[in-house]
């Protein structure tokens, strides 16, 4: 098996490669884990999805990808130019709903909602207000995180975070965890009960 090749790629994806070169985005998530995504999301029809940082829509172009038709997806960014961008390129897909807001206050609007599958990918939802974002997860729904090993633009002492996150989520008993040394690290957590 050659992982290496992925053959069903989102049409957009060079274009939002290049768009991130433009603009000098330098936190892309990897194809890897936008496969990984298109994956879990075909696998919950009619579903309801969270990302948490849209970043330059890269992730977002493959979970829109595994969507079905009566799926919907809100993916939340604070950054105003990336969600221009984002909206340039998804803004008319009735699926989406694309939010420009700190997602720390986002999460506290929006904390009975519910959803199938939480792809988080800022540090709200993933370091912080981890315990709300955990309780939105609908039982067999699931929790992604990538960016578990060793980054580049990692801040000093960032790695405590990850071994608090993974401790964190390795203790509740309301979910199963898996740990992949694949892409970049990611975790899949499912809520059991």
């Amino acid at each position: 098996m050659n992982e290496s090749i992925i053959s069903d790629m989102p049409l957009i994806w060079e274009e939002l490669e290049r768009k991130s070169v433009e603009i000098g985005f330098t936190m892309p998530s990897d194809k890897y884990i936008g496969t990984l995504l298109k994956t879990l999301i075909s696998s919950k029809p009619a579903g309801n999805f969270l990302e948490l940082g849209t970043g330059i829509g890269l992730s977002l172009s493959w979970m829109l990808d595994g969507m079905d038709s009566k799926s919907k997806l809100v993916s939340v960014d604070n950054d105003i130019q990336l969600i221009e961008i984002a909206n340039q390129y998804f803004g008319s897909d009735e699926r989406l709903t694309l939010v420009c807001e700190d997602a720390s206050k986002w999460i506290k609007l929006n904390d009975t909602a519910k959803y199938d599958l939480v792809f988080a990918d800022a540090w709200p939802g993933k370091y912080s207000h981890l315990d709300v974002v955990l309780n939105m997860i609908n039982v067999g729904g699931f929790y992604v995180v990538d960016d578990m090993t060793k980054q580049f633009n990692w801040p000093a002492g960032h790695h405590e975070n990850v071994i608090n996150l993974v401790t964190y989520l390795e203790s509740h008993d309301d979910f199963n965890v898996t740990k992949m040394k694949w892409s970049t690290g990611v975790i899949i957590a499912v809520r059991i009960k």
